[in-house]
């Protein structure tokens, strides 16, 4: 698992644009000199997913005045994902596939049968992890826009 104080692992994954729907590739290094909050999620269309990335992209606003990037990552493929940010009318961020899960397995957010667990990461500038949340158990809940906007405020006390 990753810990507060490291430099996060890099990845590239396919996806889809969560406002546009057009599909593409990321690549977290793109990123690089920019605040970043990563977020991985169970599931396409769980109602609690849905809230969750309703939530993030109704404070989009607050993430982009400090030009910080948000994606959420999960195993869906990314026509599941189009699919989901249609039907939830859209969201302010990408949405990646972590297909075979390998991302998953480096960051440290799989959980019982191999599953996704609801976490949250915040990178600053420099790709270092200052922030992360894990849920242990169901993942029924998660960590408010207003929180993760006022962890990204706080970056320029704790950055390197």
């Amino acid at each position: 698992m990753i810990a507060i104080g490291e430099v996060a692992p890099g990845f590239e994954l396919p996806g889809v644009d969560g406002r546009t729907g057009e599909l593409g590739a990321w690549s977290l290094e793109s990123f690089r000199g920019r605040p970043v909050v990563v977020l991985f999620y169970p599931g396409d269309s769980s109602p609690v997913c849905r809230r969750q990335l309703t939530e993030y992209t109704e404070g989009i606003a607050g993430f982009e005045a400090l030009d910080a990037q948000v994606l959420a990552v999960s195993h869906q493929d990314p026509e599941s994902h189009r699919r989901f940010a249609q039907r939830s009318g859209g969201f302010g961020f990408p949405l990646l596939t972590d297909a075979d899960k390998a991302v998953g397995r480096t960051w440290g957010v799989l959980g019982l049968l191999d599953l996704y667990r609801r976490c949250t990461f915040v990178l600053d500038a420099g790709g270092v992890v200052r922030y992360s949340h894990r849920y242990v158990g169901p993942g029924l809940g998660y960590r408010p826009a207003a929180e993760l906007v006022d962890v990204v405020a706080g970056l320029g006390d704790s950055a390197p």
